[in-house]
């Protein structure tokens, strides 16, 4: 199954920073409203140990992971659900995915222009939910708070210390209304946390399949039974499925290949009510 997570907010408090951050992807960033009027897609691998070392033990030709599909939706202002600055189109897009990572600026910077002149995070926020709430919009929402000190990373040494982070941030931090990461796009502090966040947020794990063509990461929900997970790989797996070899990441590493797993015991066969694990890795039969 694939995963699709909008990047939404104000203009210019980041977004396509992020974007280009997370995809390495060079979409315009530029200091003023509406830059990016068509959303801008980039797919992003899902950092996972696990599945190089199951490479690594399979001698795989291929190692393809799971994958987030980012997507850079032009800035949104109040009134957008009413159409204002290209809303209803920008709208649209947001309704195409399937949860949303909504940057907030929390950082100063006098040459950076902020759509309202100030810096005020949770006013910001009530802006966007509500006009996402009067488009009656009601996906996952993860906060990206943007700590970036400056637009110009040369002109800046190190990345801002947590005193600085904390200092900037101040007490609204208790009262965002859901999960929230601190990111800075432009030192990349955060991003492998914010991709495996999405997993979380869209309550989705990772099982894998390995042997010596490929090793791959797939995706299913918490909570998926055998052929329900087994139709991220194909639908066959879900319509035609007798049984699953299953056995768990740790336990494979630990033995070292899937036959000296068996060997020892600890490759299972499940049936069709079997609820996959993270990490776990399978062989479907059908």
């Amino acid at each position: 199954m694939s995963l699709k997570i909008g990047i939404v907010g104000l203009p210019n408090v980041g977004k396509s920073t992020l974007f280009n951050a997370l995809t390495k992807k060079n979409v315009p960033a530029e200091n003023y409203p509406f830059c990016t009027i068509d959303p801008s897609v980039g797919i992003v691998p899902v950092p996972d140990e696990r599945l190089t070392k199951l490479s690594e033990i399979s001698k795989s030709k291929k190692t393809i992971p799971a994958v987030v599909e980012f997507v850079d939706i032009a800035g949104l202002v109040k009134g957008a659900s009413e159409g204002a600055g290209l809303g209803n189109k920008f709208l649209s897009h947001i309704r195409e995915v399937d949860a949303i990572i909504e940057v907030v600026r929390i950082f100063e910077d006098k040459q950076m222009i902020h759509v309202h002149d100030k810096i005020d995070p949770m006013f910001d926020i009530e802006v966007i939910n509500m006009e996402l709430e009067l488009a009656n919009i009601k996906k996952p929402t993860l906060y990206v708070l943007n700590t970036s000190a400056i637009a110009d990373p040369l002109a800046f040494g190190t990345p801002p210390s947590q005193g600085e982070i904390d200092g900037r941030s101040g007490d609204f931090l208790s009262k965002i209304p859901g999960p929230y990461l601190i990111v800075d796009p432009i030192f990349g502090t955060g991003l492998d946390h914010l991709i495996k966040a999405g997993y979380d947020l869209l309550n989705l794990i990772t099982f894998f399949t390995t042997g010596e063509d490929e090793s791959r990461a797939w995706t299913t929900l918490r909570g998926a039974t055998a052929p329900f997970a087994g139709k991220s790989i194909h639908t066959d797996f879900q319509q035609k499925f007798i049984r699953a070899e299953v056995v768990s990441y740790e336990q494979l590493i630990q033995a070292g290949s899937f036959t000296k797993a068996r060997e020892k015991g600890w490759v299972r066969t499940e049936g069709k009510e079997y609820i996959v694990k993270d990490g776990d890795v399978i062989e479907f039969l059908i």
